[in-house]
């Protein structure tokens, strides 16, 4: 009787996502949104993976590399899909996906099995669920002699966002770079050309021992880091400054470019299901429903004589009139109106935007933190309004103010506010006033969320004005 392949999905959940601005930011990429069906881009990843289960594979729960800045989104997520990861790797700072992929490699190897690595990133999307399941699992039982394998996409129209992968049989010859329409087009009449997903099948010793032949410095590099990390229950955390000395290189330049010709047996297995990796918003309107006139709508939008257009709105009506092949996406605080053949280019604005030292491109109007949000809906001289929820039984840090005093208002819910020495629990339409420089915490001991209108006045209103002194979420 055949063993069964022992298989750790790790799915690739960093990344900035700044082609799908404003939707997607810094503070809350696109793999968290939830752009196709009902559950956001990273859920998906993990739903796809889990179903890969069969009799000659035994799946182990995923590994989750990611921003430290996102490790409460990742367990939030995972949470609504109950499921508990083996563990999340939390990258002090962007090095790319070949540093990443490598600790994702290292922490499966830490109890001395080698099992073979599904390796996805978080940001994409597949119509065709049980094509992706079979296309996987044959990928895992080539990895599983030792092989590399890599899903390329069967391409149906001549890309040029995508970078292409030309085979020999199941061999793969070579990457080609994101080519011009007459070359894309020759290569969809020629056949053998593939795009490539990005997506890997290997085991964890066969990515260390081709990382150490081709870039033994990134290896060095990112074991140091590792051989430093803390763990804090799920989370792992390499150590900064080690990490920091990692030099930044993606999988396909640091290994996968390499291998051809070089002994190292690199193959691939075409998936055909639908695939679309989300890279801007004219994908994101070609998965998307439409209409007779091929619009696509999400939110509350009103369209006349407009074809082949995108409109996502978030909080208000939008009425487009006569366009064609546009893009327009509504947010509370920005609004990006684009040619669908120029959604690339939506990355320039957020440069300019980090450029002008602007917040549009790190955070919304709406900041998630793992005890809730907060909605910054107004703002002047000296003041801000912002509308706050808590969830049941969290609680924000004991912190002070230097620079502002606080009112508080309950809209709904009920608040357990310390202030100072004293502790009061406020209900519907109570309030209370917070003095400047005055220690201070705000719980929900209920059951159901609490909302609650929060008046800031004072010199200094910016979010680095907090001194925590104690923090049930590790934040400094």
């Amino acid at each position: 009787m055949t063993s069964s392949i022992p298989v750790q999905p790790v799915v690739m959940a960093g990344g900035s996502g700044t082609r799908l601005w404003p939707l997607s930011r810094a503070g809350y990429p696109k793999q968290f949104l939830v752009l196709s069906g009902n559950q956001s881009l990273f859920q998906q990843s993990v739903l796809r993976l889990q179903s890969l289960a069969g009799a000659d594979i035994t799946l182990t729960p995923p590994l989750v590399v990611g921003n430290e800045e996102h490790r409460f989104l990742v367990l939030e997520q995972l949470r609504e899909l109950r499921c508990e990861p083996a563990a999340v790797l939390l990258e002090p700072l962007g090095r790319n996906t070949a540093p990443a992929l490598t600790l994702a490699a290292l922490q499966a190897l830490e109890d001395g099995a080698d099992p073979v690595l599904v390796v996805t990133p978080a940001d994409q999307t597949v119509t065709d669920a049980a094509a992706f399941t079979t296309a996987v699992q044959q990928a895992v039982r080539r990895a599983a002699d030792g092989s590399i394998v890599i899903l390329g996409i069967t391409p149906d129209r001549p890309e040029t966002g995508y970078g292409y992968i030309r085979t020999d049989g199941e061999a793969v010859a070579q990457f080609v770079e994101k080519p011009d329409a007459a070359t894309a087009q020759r290569y969809l009449e020629a056949g053998g050309y593939y795009w490539n997903s990005g997506m890997f099948v290997l085991r964890a010793s066969s990515w260390m021992k081709a990382l150490e032949r081709f870039r033994p410095d990134i290896a060095a590099a990112t074991r140091a880091a590792f051989a430093e990390r803390q763990i804090d229950q799920r989370f792992v955390r390499p150590g900064r400054e080690q990490f920091a000395a990692v030099p930044s290189e993606s999988v396909d330049y640091a290994v996968m470019e390499r291998c051809p010709g070089s002994g190292i047996g690199l193959c691939m297995v075409p998936l055909a299901a639908g695939w679309n990796d989300l890279g801007a918003w004219d994908a994101v309107w070609q998965v998307a429903d439409k209409d007779a006139q091929g619009n696509a709508v999400v939110g509350d939008a009103l369209l006349e004589g407009s074809r082949n257009t995108l409109v996502h709105a978030t909080s208000r009506l939008v009425g487009v009139v006569g366009l064609e092949d546009v893009v327009v996406v509504e947010t509370p605080d920005a609004v990006l109106v684009s040619r669908r053949d120029r959604s690339q280019d939506v990355k320039k604005i957020v440069s300019r935007l980090d450029g002008q030292q602007r917040d549009e491109h790190t955070a919304h109007r709406k900041v998630h933190r793992p005890w809730g949000w907060y909605d910054s809906i107004d703002a002047g001289a000296r003041f801000q309004v912002k509308r706050i929820m808590v969830k049941p039984g969290a609680s924000l840090s004991l912190q002070m103010h230097h620079h502002r005093a606080e009112h508080w208002i309950v809209v709904s819910g009920t608040a357990e506010v310390s202030c100072g020495d004293k502790v009061m629990l406020l209900t519907e339409n109570q309030s209370t006033y917070i003095p400047l420089g005055e220690k201070h915490r705000l719980r929900n001991p209920g059951r159901l969320p609490l909302e609650l209108i929060e008046v800031q006045s004072g010199s200094y209103l910016g979010e680095d004005d907090i001194v925590r002194f104690e923090d049930t979420y590790g934040r400094s």
